[in-house]
């Protein structure tokens, strides 16, 4: 079995779901080509998520953001609030979607379904650049 490993790093982004599959594919293009195997994504925060949905239509991504915000913002019983009123709410977002993604590789691409694309999830207000390691099994 043959490993590889890329950092990546994504172009800060404001609070809402992003589609960065094309990013990924671009990315992967550096790293070797395989036929069959799988790629780990894993997202170095605790205030941003990755997740598999709907690539075609964007008010998915608005209502997944507008779900979110419903659930977690504005509670008045945090504590956790020394970088802001967004802090928290971020942590727990990124808790409930998660920090890492596998996706098999077939035929040397992502083997996503055809209306599967792949979500950064930004959670802060103003959260920055983000890290994105990309680790390829062969």
């Amino acid at each position: 079995m043959a490993i590889y490993q890329e950092t990546i790093t994504l172009s800060p982004k404001s609070k809402g779901f992003h589609l960065i599959t094309y990013e990924i594919e671009k990315a992967l293009l550096s790293m070797p080509t395989i036929e069959t195997g799988l790629l780990h994504l894993f997202i170095q925060h605790t205030s941003a998520s990755l997740s598999i949905n709907e690539n075609a239509d964007p008010t998915v991504r608005k209502d997944m953001e507008n779900f979110y915000t419903e659930l977690a913002d504005d509670k008045p019983y945090y504590i956790h609030t020394y970088e802001g009123a967004d802090d928290m709410p971020a942590h727990i977002k990124a808790s409930m979607l998660g920090s890492a993604l596998t996706i098999p590789i077939t035929n040397g691409r992502m083997n996503l379904g055809t209306w599967q694309g792949i979500y950064l999830g930004e959670h802060r207000d103003h959260g920055g650049s983000r890290r994105i390691v990309m680790t390829l099994y062969a």
